[in-house]
């Protein structure tokens, strides 16, 4: 079976993108900080017919992040899709007037440091099968900056930034990456906002392997 694994996988959209790829014959490795809440996702997966597993790690630890995706190809094989999305509420957004090197840096340590040890770690087994796909989820910011998310708007400037050169590096390698960003509050009442109707975008985009990005935008209000 094909697998994909969801690094920050939680409740809404990162429960719902694994339902949709496990609907679609894929085995699901989800990866967040709380193994009891994984353990919870992953029965609900298995509930419906879908084989899952979770993996603890921390984004903002390198090493916990290698380690998970290790223990994932050693115990449910090569990965076949890593949708990378984890969120951390905890470091503060500030304005962006109000940016400093102090407190941009560790959100460009967690966005974009995360996802260079994530993507780092399964890139060479995909470039040396021909084969793999790296879907990049942020927010829409990163494509149309809001004042209020200074800090973020950077750092996931810089993740979108080279996701588009990893998809024009590797499109001739078989591997196939994406960046979506979104414009939406997730669950928010928007009903294109509902993280089931935002998962089947991720389904299209990794049908169709053409696009280097979605900017998803559903207003609410």
């Amino acid at each position: 079976m094909p697998l994909i694994t969801v690094i920050g996988a939680g409740s809404g959209l990162g429960l719902e993108i694994a339902r949709t790829f496990g609907r679609k014959g894929f085995d699901v490795a989800l990866v967040a900080r709380n193994q009891a809440k994984l353990d919870a996702l992953a029965l609900t997966l298995e509930g419906e017919g879908i084989r899952a597993r979770g993996f603890t790690a921390d984004v903002s630890k390198p090493a916990t992040i290698v380690s998970a995706l290790g223990a994932i190809k050693t115990e449910l094989g090569p990965i076949d899709i890593l949708e990378f999305s984890p969120a951390d509420p905890t470091i503060v957004p500030v304005d962006v007037l109000e940016v400093t090197a102090e407190n941009l840096q560790p959100q460009i340590d967690f966005y974009l440091g995360g996802a260079l040890t994530a993507i780092g770690a399964v890139l060479p087994d995909m470039i040396a099968a021909g084969t793999g796909t790296v879907i990049v989820t942020t927010g829409g910011g990163s494509i149309s900056p809001v004042p209020f998310l200074g800090n973020i708007n950077i750092a996931a400037a810089g993740l979108r930034n080279w996701t588009l050169n990893l998809h024009n590096a590797l499109r001739d390698k078989g591997v196939y990456v994406a960046h979506v960003g979104i414009t939406a509050l997730i669950g928010g009442g928007h009903p294109d906002a509902e993280p089931a109707v935002i998962a089947k975008a991720y389904a299209k985009l990794y049908d169709d392997r053409q696009d280097a990005e979605l900017h998803y935008i559903a207003y609410n209000g």
